[in-house]
């Protein structure tokens, strides 16, 4: 979620607001589904999708995401240490990841002071995300991560977690500032699992006259990396949302051999130093698309995102596409 995007608006006298749900109803179609930073999520025949929202939004589809309806979001409210690390959060959670590891559902998301690096990532484990099973229940762990201004020159928000061929757990993370982090996790996942061992994976350049508490302008961020094949990729959103049927956010990639990259493009320029191929861009009906997903279901890759609608004022809505794979192992996604 662009934070920095929001911020920068604002300061120009632009008026944006939150993203918001849509009215609610008992179903909805796929093409009509209102939502911002999503993921999903798999168990038995049931999809979960999960996105930013009072207590994160979720939704579900039991007919191969033809439909889809609201559930109970994953908390009723902020919990406790939310509020005492950051005294004005209401519990408007963003931008949260959901996946099975060592056998529970954990989904990581985002606290943060509105246009400043005053972020948290927490953590939550379930162990199922069927909410009629007398198992459903999100125990909430507590805070993986934090981000201080003028401390940090990263911004805690955006999680994704991926785990690597001999089970270890990264997460990657960030929004604007120095750009995207990664960096092993422990076992139970409660932290980095050696303390300033990180790696840097994807940067924009940024202007140096900026100070450490503002963003700046080095529009990058929403990572997510998923193993196909012989490869990781790092997929990353680029430009702007948040500006309705005025935004230009678009999702590129890159690729390593190793969960810790570096993430190379198609030209094998390095995401860290400014690199990355274009997967979707907005088009003629949809002003842009990201903060995207990626995911093998039942035997084919799925690219999951927002994208920017104009045919409905460039209304925030959820993106399903699926991913092809050219003959050299880079993925392809077509509108």
């Amino acid at each position: 979620m662009v934070l920095a995007a929001l911020t920068v608006l604002i300061a120009s006298g632009s008026a944006i607001a939150q993203p918001q749900a849509p009215q609610r109803k008992d179903s909805y179609k796929l093409a009509d589904v209102g939502t911002h930073d999503p993921v999903m999520a798999k168990e038995g025949n049931t999809y979960y999708l999960f996105a930013t929202g009072m207590g994160i939004s979720v939704m579900s589809s039991s007919d191969n995401m033809k439909t889809w309806k609201f559930e109970k979001s994953v908390f009723e409210s902020a919990p406790a240490w939310t509020t005492e690390m950051l005294p004005d959060f209401r519990g408007h959670m963003w931008a949260p990841d959901v996946l099975f590891y060592e056998g529970e559902w954990h989904i990581f998301y985002s606290c943060s002071a509105f246009g400043r690096n005053t972020s948290m990532i927490g953590h939550a484990t379930n162990k199922t995300l069927d909410p009629n099973s007398p198992d459903f229940k999100w125990v909430d762990k507590g805070c993986v991560i934090q981000s201080v201004p003028n401390r940090d020159m990263w911004n805690a928000i955006d999680p994704n977690v991926i785990v690597d061929e001999e089970g270890n757990p990264w997460m990657d993370f960030g929004s604007f500032w120095d750009g995207i982090k990664l960096f092993k996790m422990k076992k139970d996942m409660s932290g980095p699992a050696v303390p300033q061992e990180w790696y840097s994976v994807c940067r924009r350049e940024r202007k140096f006259e900026q100070p450490d508490s503002s963003a700046g302008d080095g529009a990058v961020e929403a990572p997510f990396i998923m193993k196909h094949g012989d490869y990781y990729y790092l997929f990353t959103s680029f430009d702007y949302c948040c500006r309705g049927a005025r935004s230009n956010y678009n999702v590129v990639v890159g690729r390593s051999e190793k969960v810790s990259g570096p993430y190379l493009d198609k030209d094998g320029k390095d995401m860290a130093f400014g690199g990355g191929s274009v997967v979707l861009a907005g088009n003629k009906d949809w002003a842009g698309v990201g903060h995207n997903a990626a995911y093998d279901f039942g035997g084919k890759s799925y690219f999951i995102a927002h994208g920017y609608d104009l045919s409905d004022n460039g209304a925030s809505k959820l993106v399903v596409r699926e991913i092809k794979w050219s003959k050299d192992g880079w993925p392809i996604v077509e509108w």
